[in-house]
This record gives C-alpha cells, structure tokens and sequence, in this order.
C-alpha cells in the first residue's frame, strides 16, 4: 500500500508542478503581449497631432488661416486653370492631390513641419529657399503651373495655415509622422510589368485604366488624380522618384483602404507599382527642362535618374533600381545617399 501512496503523492506533485509552470508561462505570455500592445498604443500616442480646426481663433488672423485651408483643400476652384481669384495651377490637380486631408494625415506629405523647417537649402536648385518658393515649387511641377506671387493674398494665406498648422513643432525640427514612412529597398530592380498587374487591381478603379483619374462633373476639379499623361505631375516631381513614390503608395494608397499602420501592399509591391506609374516608356508626361536642376551632381537623390551622375551607375539603375549598391558606394565614397 505505501508504495501505491508514495507513487501517487509523486505523480500528484509532479501534476503541481506542471501547473504552475504552465500558469506562470501563460502570465508572462500575457504580460509579454500587453507590453507589446502598449508599447504599440505609446508609439501611435507620439504621432504628432495637429491642431482642430475648431481652435484657428476668430479674428484677421484666423480668418486668413482658415482662407489658406481652403485654398489648400479647393485649389482648382481658387487657384486653378478656371480659378476664381486666379489662374496658377495648370492641369486641374490640387495641393490635396499629394498634401492628403489638408495636409495633416500622417506620412502622408503633411505640413506638420514645413513652416519650422523653411527656409532651408534644396539640393534640386542648388539654393535656400523659403516656404513660399516651396509652395511655388509644387505649383509649377506637380500641379504643372506658374508661381504665384509671394506677397499675394493668396500665398500670405496659405503660409498662414501652414505656420498655424506646425504652431507646436520646434524651429528647425522635425515630429513623428511628418514625412514619409521608411520602406525597404529591394535586391532587384523594380518591375512595371508586376506593377502593372498590381495597378490594374488596387489602383484602376480610381485612376483609371489609362491613368486619366476622374475629372468631377463640373469639368474643374479631379476627384482621383490623373497619373500619367498631359495632365499629370511633370517630371522632376518628388512623386516621379521611384523611391518617393512608392513610399507614398504603400503607406496611403488605395486611398479607401491603407493607412499608414494598416498598409495593403507589401514593399515590394508598392515600389513595383510605382516603377509602372513612373515608366516613361509606357506613359508619357508633360516636357519640362531638367538641365538646370541639381548643379551639384553627388546631391542628386539615389533615385533620381536624369544624368549626369557623381557615381559609376547607370541610368537605368538610378531609375528602376536595385538602389543599395548606389547607396553603399555613395557612403564609402562620403557622398549623400538620400532619397
């Protein structure tokens, strides 16, 4: 009897055991995965938040703010082809094209802290600009236009929105989520024909099946951008950048669907989809003189591919990639290596 006792007093204390070691994985289980999720919560808690638009006071200055917000989010109304207080802009797209939800949606080419950071050098004119040549930059190119005059109503109220917008983010800094989320560059070129497949699923419904986008019925204003052809961004645009581009699309595009922490295309897919739109073999864009930009070669971005080039790559690799052997020789040579 005392051996069957003994073995089951054995057998009863190693079940205890088990118990408790299964109990205890299953606490620091759940303690692992609440530390994560509030790990998560924490980094979506330090996205920058910019100002409601209920707080732009009530008064001349608030009043100019509120007029650049809706210059911003109406260009074409305002400012474009068929403006009401002036013609600027010159194939119907609008600052909202690529500046998403008046410039506040995070990494999605927002203005959170464009007043705090201009004037600044640009590489692509070789100069210091201020954020009224910025802003001028995005008429000309994306939006395929003429500047504005920088002392006009017009500009002083958009400049207003942009320093009320950025009221909180320190001169000369950056916050978390204003510009665009980091995406991994691929071991191969970018593909156009996969991103043609791609485009045709995500992306056709919205910009069409030629790139046109959708002009909105009163013939002024796109609903979805154009992509290509005459009324599109010319080149030399940051959204002709492959790179850029894709950076863009992965993090906001389809524009019902992502988010920028809810993306629907891999890396991979997004720069294939941006190595399709940007294809100038297939898709033709407005003309534009690129000769005069960036008069400092070796500050030319990894992805910009109208030569001549301070690095040994071709063309076709500055264009479609693969981007790290550009990248690694231009730090080993202490060349820039932005994008």
């Amino acid at each position: 009897m005392k051996p069957f006792v003994t073995q089951l007093r054995s057998y009863l204390v190693t079940q205890l055991r088990i118990c408790v070691v299964v109990l205890c994985c299953t606490l620091v289980f759940i303690g692992c995965a609440k530390h994560e999720n509030e790990v998560v919560e924490k980094k979506v808690d330090t996205l920058f938040t910019p100002p409601d638009t209920s707080t732009i006071p009530h008064n001349a200055t608030g009043d100019m703010i509120r007029y650049g917000r809706e210059l911003l989010v109406n260009f074409p109304y305002y400012l474009g082809p068929k403006g009401s207080v002036g013609q600027y802009g010159g194939n119907g797209l609008g600052c909202q094209s690529c500046h998403l939800d008046a410039g506040t949606r995070p990494y999605g080419l927002n203005y959170f802290s464009a007043h705090a950071r201009y004037p600044q050098y640009r590489s692509r004119e070789g100069k210091i600009l201020t954020l009224g040549d910025r802003v001028n930059n995005c008429v000309e190119r994306p939006l395929n236009g003429k500047p504005m005059p920088l002392d006009s109503k017009e500009m002083v109220a958009i400049l207003a929105y942009m320093q009320w917008l950025g009221k909180n983010v320190p001169v000369g800094g950056n916050v978390p989520g204003d510009r665009l989320k980091d995406i991994a560059l691929l071991d191969r070129p970018a593909d156009p024909i996969k991103g043609k497949a791609l485009y045709d699923k995500h992306c056709m419904r919205c910009h069409g099946d030629d790139g046109q986008g959708v002009l909105k019925t009163d013939g002024i204003a796109y609903a979805y951008p154009p992509l290509w052809g005459p009324m599109s961004y010319q080149p030399g645009s940051s959204m002709h950048r492959l790179i850029k581009s894709a950076q863009f699309i992965k993090y906001n595009m389809p524009f019902d669907l992502a988010r920028w922490d809810k993306p629907v295309l891999t890396d991979e897919e997004a720069m294939d989809v941006a190595a399709y739109v940007n294809d100038d073999k297939m898709h033709t864009r407005p003309f534009v003189d690129l000769s005069n930009e960036y008069p400092v070669q070796k500050e030319k971005p990894l992805d910009y591919y109208h030569a001549p080039y301070a690095d040994p790559f071709s063309q076709v690799q500055h264009k479609y990639g693969p981007f790290k052997p550009i990248f690694d020789w231009r730090k080993a040579n202490g060349q820039p290596t932005g994008y």
